[in-house]
């Protein structure tokens, strides 16, 4: 079974779907990391993603599909995926819906729940480490991270004028993509502290997944 993860901005999508890929073994698929891999590799995908990035063009949907192929056809026998940051858009969400059924690959969707109250002040509070991108909240006081000890940031667009657009865009564009999925969407209460998500996920996760 894989796992398509949805959440606003600020509600923790990416650390916990790091936390539930390592707990049940899955291989996560994350776009941004999947581009900039691929844009080092010698492969004709990897060249012309770089040629794309290059160019300073934005990647196409069917560019992105390419490289999510790539990723199903380099998974190992019974392996299975989760996706972070894909699908943005409904026509994105018909594009790997299409393709997954193409592989007969059996998938639900996961969305952390988050109001937009709270997305805002987490996104105005948090910083971020500049060596490994680990995401602090504010009430991790220290001035360095505690996973590699790189400086603890505020990125140049957390701030709120971006910071509501970014959210706008998450209820005009990928809300939609949310609702293809509505029959088999498993929603987690994402407005506790991340290790109380990350519990509330297991419990929901566990007997599907085991």
């Amino acid at each position: 079974m894989d796992l398509i993860f949805f959440g606003m901005q600020g509600a923790g999508k990416g650390t916990l779907g790091k936390q539930i890929s390592e707990k049940y073994g899955f291989k996560m698929f994350e776009t941004g990391e999947a581009l900039r891999k691929l844009s080092k590799e010698e492969s004709e995908l990897g060249k012309k993603v770089k040629s794309i990035i290059e160019a300073g063009h934005l990647v196409s949907n069917e560019v992105v599909m390419e490289i999510v192929e790539n990723f199903l056809h380099n998974l190992q026998p019974g392996e299975n995926a989760l996706f972070d940051g894909i699908p943005r858009k409904v026509e994105q969400a018909n594009l790997l819906n299409e393709l997954l059924n193409n592989h007969g690959r059996k998938y639900m969707a996961v969305l952390i729940d988050i109001k937009k109250e709270t997305a805002l002040k987490r996104l105005t509070t948090r910083r971020i480490c500049g060596k490994c991108k680990a995401v602090y909240p504010a009430d991790y006081k220290e001035p360095s991270c505690k996973a590699c000890g790189g400086e603890l940031t505020t990125r140049a667009d957390d701030n709120d004028e971006a910071i509501k657009t970014r959210l706008n865009a998450f209820e005009n564009e990928t809300v939609p993509a949310i609702d293809l999925y509505k029959d088999k969407l498993i929603k987690i209460n994402g407005e506790p502290y991340i290790d109380e998500v990350f519990k509330l996920a297991i419990t929901a996760l566990d007997p599907i997944l085991k």
